[in-house]
């Protein structure tokens, strides 16, 4: 089984023919080819969001351990597939269909997808990602702010272009009183910052939310140049996704869960003696 999945049978390599010549606009063919040298146009190399596999088996053991541990648990779903905003209805819903969507009737989207396959184009897409019982005071202040590290690691999953926490880029248009997380005995009023102050976990849910850029590959030609230095178009063939996004949530939230395991072992290691004067406070 471990060979099957390694030596797959049904490789299409001649579908990639046309293009050894050629620089896939969008792709990471040109940078990679000055840097390097050399570059392989197959769709197996280092830009490959086949490398996402490992990701997601290391996150898997990340997310049982914080579990067993901690007790936190993690959720993702798609929130917007191309400018298809996804009202969001229930959890439930998300392991039920293909797209993570967190709604019960997902025939929406499956037509905006065959739409986008007949037309020959793609489309980008936005997620969320909650972790939930995540322990006060993980991360550090300056250079390894748990927010940063976040970012990092998720701006390192293909096609991502766009990285929030909490309430993102809308709190440009929020004022002061109404966007800090004010707190009683009771716990945090709001969750703002999405559940890091600082740099530093607050105990309240982490929520992020990542943007997916559209496929490069489409059947649309489009103009690019070869290895001569020459104007041309290019057309791609093979397998492609015409949204990369359906297939990241579980990718988001190992992400997510690799990097929290990696802040809780730092703080074990160095908070260890640390004694708070009273107990957490539950978020509400």
């Amino acid at each position: 089984e471990f060979r099957r999945v390694l030596f797959r049978s049904d490789q299409r390599s001649k579908d990639y023919g046309d293009i050894l010549q050629t620089f896939r606009p969008g792709h990471a063919d040109y940078g990679y080819w000055h840097k390097y040298g050399i570059r392989d146009p197959r769709g197996g190399g280092h830009s490959s969001a086949r490398l996402t596999a490992p990701t997601v088996a290391a996150g898997a053991v990340a997310k049982k351990w914080l579990a067993q541990k901690l007790g936190v648990t993690f959720m993702g779903c798609m929130t917007q597939i191309g400018d298809l905003p996804i009202v969001f209805e229930s959890w439930e819903h998300v392991p039920n269909n293909p797209f993570f969507a967190p709604c019960a009737d997902v025939s929406a989207l499956e037509a905006y997808m065959d739409a986008l396959r007949k037309s020959g184009d793609s489309c980008g897409a936005r997620l969320r990602v909650v972790a939930k019982n995540v322990p006060v005071g993980l991360g550090e202040p300056i250079y390894d702010r748990l927010d940063a590290d976040i970012a990092h690691a998720m701006m390192s999953i293909n096609a991502v272009k766009g990285v929030e926490i909490g309430d993102g880029f809308a709190v440009a248009a929020q004022f002061g009183h109404e966007t800090r997380d004010e707190l009683t005995t009771d716990g945090f009023l709001a969750n703002h910052a999405g559940g890091i102050l600082g740099g530093i976990s607050s105990g309240q849910d982490i929520r992020v939310a990542i943007a997916l850029k559209p496929t490069a590959s489409i059947t649309t030609p489009g103009k690019t140049i070869n290895l001569n230095r020459e104007d041309t178009d290019v057309l791609t063939k093979g397998r492609h996704d015409p949204c990369v996004g359906v297939r990241a949530t579980p990718i988001a939230e190992a992400m997510l869960a690799i990097v929290l395991m990696d802040h809780f072992m730092r703080h074990r290691a160095q908070n260890a003696d640390v004694v708070a004067p009273f107990a957490p406070i539950e978020p509400k």
